[in-house]
């Protein structure tokens, strides 16, 4: 199953000579051009808004639950709207629209003496708006939407193949961070074992015998032991190792994985946090810093998956 992001564009359009007629008396669409625009971008849940012309917006019901059916996460936008050309606009109105706009103005004109004859211009611009709220757009706008809806879905996808590639060279990396770790505390706490038992030997020379050779050596290795104990991140490392297990099983599965590899990358953001402040060398330090760069690179991926 592929990696899917939230991001993605589609369009599609009727154009006049593939519009379908319309069921009002032998009128067709063609003339006018009917487009629709798909936008979508990360967000917590399926978040849907739509910008319909006022011809469509009857039909806002059926393509909320087309993208529903396919779009499971994002902020998706969708525009649709009809506009006419040229040849539509030149088209002569019918008697009875003609009638009609008449009539209307002098009704306004009754009320308002001083307002202004309508041009032919405006007279041919409303003949062609009343002539096209006469189209059911319903069929020509479902296809359109179901071919824009295919396009977006394979944007994601191109852009979710994008992100999971990316996803499994940056869990290389750390997992050869971790590998550079790993030796880096049993070298540090025999160093400082030692250095415990040389200032212990010091302290012992100093004091002139007041406790035992021994007693000053079991003193040493405990404070050895705490130390090794205090920088520790053998365990860090073990569920940094897991954590990055399963990230990559979910990357190579596919499907809606966006929200679990969100909570796993908040999980080795605390575990490289971790090895950070348990650090006692510069080297360790810089391993942490350079995980916790890499982890928050892949949280800014992670947040554009489905």
């Amino acid at each position: 199953m592929a990696v899917y992001s939230m991001t993605g564009y589609a369009s599609a359009q009727h154009s006049p000579g593939t519009s379908p007629a319309s069921h009002d008396g032998g009128k067709t669409a063609t003339g006018a051009r009917l487009g629709l625009e798909i936008r979508s971008v990360n967000s917590r849940f399926l978040d849907l808004s739509f910008r319909l012309g006022e011809e469509l917006r009857a039909h806002e019901p059926a393509l909320r639950e087309l993208i529903a059916g396919r779009v499971k996460r994002g902020k998706v936008e969708v525009r649709a709207g009809v506009e006419g050309t040229g040849a539509e606009i030149a088209r002569e109105p019918s008697m009875a629209t003609l009638q009609r706009l008449a009539a209307v103005q002098d009704t306004v004109k009754t009320w308002m003496p001083t307002a202004a004859d309508l041009s032919v211009a405006e007279v041919l611009r409303l003949a062609a708006s009343e002539g096209d709220t006469s189209i059911d757009w319903g069929e020509s706008l479902q296809q359109i939407a179901t071919n824009a809806l295919e396009d977006l879905v394979a944007a994601r996808e191109r852009e979710g193949a994008r992100l999971a590639k990316m996803l499994l060279g940056h869990l290389q990396q750390l997992r050869a961070l971790a590998e550079q770790a790993r030796p880096l505390v049993p070298q540090l706490v025999e160093q400082q074992r030692q250095k415990f038992l040389e200032r212990w030997k010091e302290a012992m020379a100093l004091g002139e015998g007041s406790a035992t050779p021994e007693a000053a050596q079991d003193r040493a290795l405990t404070e050895a032991t705490a130390f090794a104990i205090r920088i520790d991140v053998a365990e860090e490392l073990t569920r940094l190792a897991a954590h990055l297990d399963e990230i990559e099983r979910l990357v190579k599965k596919g499907g809606e994985i966006g929200k679990r590899l969100d909570f796993l990358i908040q999980e080795l953001h605390r575990e490289a946090n971790t090895l950070g402040s348990k650090s006692a060398t510069l080297e360790l330090t810089k391993i942490s810093v350079d995980m916790k760069v890499l982890i928050e690179q892949m949280r800014e991926q992670v947040q554009n998956i489905e």
